[in-house]
């Protein structure tokens, strides 16, 4: 019988629940996060920025989008400290409240036409609330997930929180794209908000959910043994120095050319093309429609011929696929765009995203596995996803062309493809206390 940490038969069955249940939760947190972006590609900057060019108003409402980014880290290092010291199921239902609670909020802001420039200060604010809060969400989400699944199918059942990403996504964006059909006058005045408003719903539903959960198995084996680390973070830089800097380049790519692809891409179409705001959001929907069925491929792929092939074949995709992207969306064919935004996000992305909540807890022990993902993971995300919708347009306005923009896709794809290679395979590891520490691992990839 396979084991996880000493689980029992009754555990590993369980298993299909608890995934069932980290999808359903990360789904709601993440439609949390993405309606501010969709927002901020459409009509932050009339809102909120409207007293500036267009082009600068998009890019003060994307660097809004961007702030929520910098709390990150700082809520990856506090929730993965409690999480490692406490456990995973806490964790999880604080960062759901907080993140519910602030896209409530957000629903409910003054413009800047009513309150003038307290308006964007406020929405900065809320935005680094989310921020924090998403901070520790993905880590306990896929820990819940892998540290209670058969060592054989980590990668499968890791991936299903994985797939509350492009879940979250096109729920957000469907929302949204039902609002678009008002006219534009009641959109921008009252329309925009109702996604916002409705999320509290979902958090309801979402706490119902994990309040139900057990605690995993390599966790209470940790608790039972009383070996948790004083200060996890300080055993990370210490133990793991080079697994933070190997996640860190491995999210490169896949977190910067997401929001490229899901967000960057709503703006340059509709502003620089002229295409339709419904024709952009189908696209963006048929993607995260597919994408939502190849992430769990990609993670089962990844447990039956090893994590680095799959996570290597989806970085190497996006970076050739950087100029065809753009050539496919410029033709303003609907069909092609749809295609574009579809193989970026269920090939290129997805192959990537499938097996990191797998691959990314395989590089850390048990007692630090919290705060080394949620750290790597989240420091990551300032200098990917926070940046890349801003520095694409930034790019965009200084050449007048996409070209630039392909090149930084490209870039980025090389970085993840180099920190791959550099990276030691992990499918066939004991993820339970016992684990090699790194230099084990690294001396296992030279053999």
């Amino acid at each position: 019988m396979d084991r996880v940490g000493g689980e029992s038969a009754d555990q590993v069955e369980s298993i299909k629940k608890v995934a069932l249940a980290s999808f359903i939760g990360t789904t709601i947190e993440w439609y949390d996060y993405f309606i501010f972006g969709t927002a901020a590609a459409l009509v932050f900057n009339q809102l909120f920025f409207p007293t500036v060019d267009p082009i600068i108003g998009t890019l003060a409402a994307f660097a809004t989008f961007g702030v929520g980014f910098l709390a990150r880290p700082l809520g990856g290092a506090i929730f993965g400290h409690y999480g490692d010291r406490i456990g995973r199921k806490a964790i999880l239902v604080l960062t759901l409240l907080m993140m519910g609670i602030a896209t409530f909020l957000i629903g409910l802001l003054p413009t800047y036409e009513t309150i003038g420039v307290w308006a964007p200060i406020l929405l900065v604010v809320l935005r680094l609330v989310q921020g924090f809060g998403v901070g520790g969400e993905w880590g306990g989400a896929v820990l819940m997930a892998v540290e209670h699944s058969p060592s054989n199918k980590r990668g499968f059942y890791g991936s299903w929180p994985q797939m509350g990403v492009p879940a979250g996504l096109l729920l957000s964006t469907g929302v949204f794209a039902v609002f678009t059909w008002l006219p534009e006058e009641q959109f921008l005045a009252w329309g925009w908000r109702l996604p916002f408003l409705i999320s509290i719903l979902l958090v309801a539903v979402g706490l119902y959910i994990r309040l139900a959960l057990l605690e995993t198995p390599a966790f209470r084996q940790v608790q039972e043994t009383r070996t948790q680390a004083r200060v996890p973070i300080v055993d990370v830089l210490r133990t793991y120095p080079k697994s933070v800097l190997l996640v860190i380049g491995m999210r490169i790519a896949e977190n910067g050319s997401f929001f490229v692809f899901s967000v960057f891409v709503l703006a340059y179409a509709t502003e620089q093309l002229g295409l339709a705001r419904s024709t952009v959001l189908a696209g963006v929907l048929i993607a995260a429609t597919v994408q939502l069925f190849a992430v769990p491929v990609w993670g089962a792929l990844s447990d039956k011929i090893g994590r680095r092939p799959v996570y290597m074949g989806g970085a190497v995709f996006s970076l050739l696929f950087a100029f065809p992207f753009f050539w496919l969306i410029n033709t303003q064919a609907t069909i092609l765009v749809w295609l574009a935004i579809v193989l970026a996000l269920a090939v290129g992305h997805a192959a990537m995203y499938g097996p990191q909540a797998a691959f990314f807890p395989e590089l850390f022990g048990t007692r630090v596995r919290f705060s080394g993902i949620a750290f790597s993971r989240e420091l990551a995300s300032i200098f990917a996803g926070a940046l890349s919708p801003f520095i694409a347009t930034a790019l965009l306005a200084w050449a007048g062309n996409y070209w630039p923009v392909a090149v930084y896709l490209g870039a980025m794809a090389l970085i993840t493809t180099v920190a791959v290679y550099l990276a030691p395979e992990t499918f066939r590891i004991d993820i339970a206390e016992g684990q090699p520490e790194e230099g084990q691992l690294i001396a296992e990839k030279q053999e």
